[in-house]
């Protein structure tokens, strides 16, 4: 199961956990990834994506149709 936003496509960055001796280890920045449930009001259908919670403010704000539209995600 991969840590990708279906729709932005954004996904985990690589960096350094720098201790107070400014020792380097390797980390991950994870992002803020949910499975959500959107109803498609012209197919009357629900699907399900795997969405970071930025693309959820969007969706909140201008709507799924929208938003999948302006990202061109194939349903």
């Amino acid at each position: 199961m991969s840590k990708i936003c279906e729709l932005t496509g954004k996904k985990a960055m690589i960096g350094n956990r720098v201790s107070h001796a400014n020792n380097k280890n390797k980390r991950r920045f994870n992002i803020n990834l949910c499975k959500k449930r959107f109803f498609l009001i012209r197919e009357k259908k629900w699907i399900t994506l795997k969405v970071c919670i930025s693309a959820v403010k969007l969706i909140n704000k201008i709507g799924i149709e929208k938003v999948l539209k302006r990202f061109k995600y194939k349903y």
